[in-house]
């Protein structure tokens, strides 16, 4: 039997503070005041002090109101009746149907033994191809999206949602704009994806505490689906906005602040989520790929910052676009060999040539005459931009190499592309 205590001593904030024994850290309590019952979550033990985060907010809340400790963590169900559902970031249902309440797991727990895991060896193929050619998604991989406010980078997202090849795809929102949430919801149904879908969202108007819960309780049931055989696709959005979560949570708690206010256990705080990526050895797979926005497009900001000591490389979105330079799939080695014998050659290749179109385009900026060769590379820049960059364009991999090949022969003679001549003899456009 669990005790009740029937005195709060301090309330600061959404924060309130007991005196409890035998409570564990994140461990749930019910408040019950005269506005009603609120659930509450330990975040910080002192003592014989408890420190709760109410979620509903500390409005109406008096010190001599009841709380009373559940005994567990935040739990959420993991039965497969969560496919096609939408959930706010306490597990509770947001699509006007029935809660789950079978086959219920602890979230937040610890990523898996190193011992379980095998190398990462599969491709995930996504369609697009600035990822499938240029920087391969990997199973078991976690990479972010480094972009700024007003990038598409949720349209992006919601993309790789509906053409990912993966069994289950688990979506986690943080400070979403209800814009966005419809969007994706809207986006997923509409597409037949969402049979195959889990959200977990936190819009920008829900309690700060649920935002820091929505990836503990996407990663907790992506585990129990790849234990099960599954390779799940974890997307997640905005980690920035959780890491802000985290600060304002830590502001209220008075602690001593870290680089430009946010806590000191930043980095161990985001590495304890990514590290939930995993290959196992006799299952399934989780693979994480999160949108981080860059204040002030800051890539040394402490979240970007800290992301990019954890993460497995970064792709940079900007101007609409997945820029070929600055991203980076540092696991793309690991399969784009066993892809198709040019892969890797017209990854090169083609990413040589475009930075020669770089240079040759500000060398057209300061005036200079442009020889042949400059004449060429405009071309080949203005088609690789079109054909590949264009986040619209939608083909498999092996269309998409092909399409290299067609882009570097319409632009260049043979001898002028550095490429092996037994691959021009087997790949190149017969004319």
């Amino acid at each position: 039997m669990r005790k009740v205590y029937h005195r709060i001593i301090q309330i600061a904030g959404n924060v309130i503070t007991v005196e409890a024994e035998d409570v564990g850290y994140n461990e749930l309590a019910e408040v019950t005041s005269s506005r009603g019952t609120s659930l509450a979550q330990v975040i910080r033990l002192q003592d014989e002090k408890v420190f709760l985060q109410v979620f509903a907010g500390s409005r109406g809340i008096s010190t001599g109101d009841q709380v009373r400790f559940l005994g567990h963590q935040m739990r959420v169900s993991s039965s497969e009746d969560l496919l096609g559902r939408v959930f706010n970031g306490r597990g509770v249902p947001r699509d006007s149907r029935p809660e789950i309440d079978e086959n219920l797991i602890e979230i937040g727990g610890p990523s898996v033994n190193p011992a379980k895991r095998i190398i990462p060896r599969n491709m995930i193929r996504t369609g697009i191809p600035m990822i499938d050619v240029f920087n391969t998604l990997v199973e078991s991989q976690k990479l972010p999206i480094f972009s700024v406010a007003g990038e598409p980078y949720n349209q992006l997202l919601a993309r790789i949602a509906l053409q990912a090849e993966v069994d289950v795809i688990i979506l986690g929102g943080m400070g979403l704009k209800y814009d966005d949430y419809l969007y994706f919801k809207n986006t997923l149904d509409e597409e037949g994806a969402l049979s195959r879908s889990i959200m977990f969202v936190h819009t920008a108007s829900d309690p700060v505490v649920e935002c820091m819960l929505v990836p503990d309780m996407s990663l907790a049931v992506a585990e129990s689906y790849a234990l099960e055989g599954k390779r799940v696709l974890v997307l997640l959005t905005d980690m920035t906005n959780f890491a802000d979560a985290m600060k304002e949570i830590a502001i209220t708690m008075e602690q001593i602040p870290s680089n430009r206010g946010y806590p000191g256990d930043l980095y161990s705080q985001l590495a304890s989520r990514y590290e939930k990526a995993v290959d196992f050895d006799d299952a399934g797979s989780i693979t994480v790929l999160a949108a981080t926005t860059m204040p002030g497009d800051d890539v040394t900001h402490p979240i970007p910052d800290n992301t990019g000591y954890i993460t497995e490389g970064q792709f940079y979105l900007r101007n609409g676009r997945i820029e070929p330079f600055g991203s980076l799939s540092r696991l793309k080695q690991q399969v784009n060999g066993d892809t198709r014998s040019d892969h890797r050659t017209i990854m090169d290749t083609m990413i040589r040539l475009y930075a020669d179109y770089k240079e040759t385009l500000e060398k057209q900026s300061m005036g200079f005459s442009m020889s042949s060769w400059d004449t060429k590379l405009l071309k080949y820049g203005a088609l690789f931009e079109k054909r590949m960059m264009d986040l619209s364009v939608n083909i498999p991999l092996e269309e998409a190499l092909d399409l290299g090949w067609k882009t570097l022969a319409e632009c260049f003679d043979k001898a002028e592309t550095g490429i092996k001549t037994d691959l021009l003899k087997e790949y190149w456009p017969q004319s």
